[in-house]
């Protein structure tokens, strides 16, 4: 056999294993910096971390922020924000999970979700708490704080 034809398997071999490498490393949370924030409620701290995006990123260059987050049908509390996201790079639908913090960006609002909901176009994942929420979930509008972690 030719060594011609085997070295050009060879080198798309090597091709495609590096590219696999390299977004597999890409994938890996570990290989960010992650934004430690903290979520303050009443006096009560909750630790969450915002994700390596562009749109999370974005965020924390906003805070500190005072906000005032309203009940939205008892699945999230929701909040306007000063300002549109930077969304790019982010898939167009998200479907969320307890502790998540997003932005609906047709809406340009943050809504942290305390229940999990269907996938939701429009929706851009920032971040999620690192823990119990409890706090969130009373009734009624709920005045917060969310500031960079020291």
């Amino acid at each position: 056999m030719p060594l011609r034809p085997i070295f050009h398997r060879l080198s798309a071999v090597a091709l495609l294993s590096a590219g696999l490498a390299t977004a597999a490393s890409a994938n890996d949370p570990e290989d960010h910096t992650m934004t430690q924030i903290r979520v303050i409620v009443g006096g009560e701290s909750l630790p969450a971390t915002l994700d390596d995006t562009a749109a999370g990123r974005d965020f924390a260059a906003m805070l500190p922020l005072e906000l005032t987050l309203s009940d939205y049908h008892g699945i999230e509390k929701v909040a306007d924000l000063p300002r549109a996201l930077d969304t790019s790079g982010a898939p167009i639908s998200y479907k969320p999970r307890t502790g998540d913090i997003t932005l609906y960006a047709p809406w340009g609002n943050l809504a942290i979700f305390l229940k999990p909901f269907q996938s939701s176009r429009g929706l851009v994942r920032l971040g999620e708490f690192d823990g119990a929420i409890d706090p969130l979930t009373r009734n009624g509008d709920l005045s917060v704080r969310i500031e960079r972690a020291e």
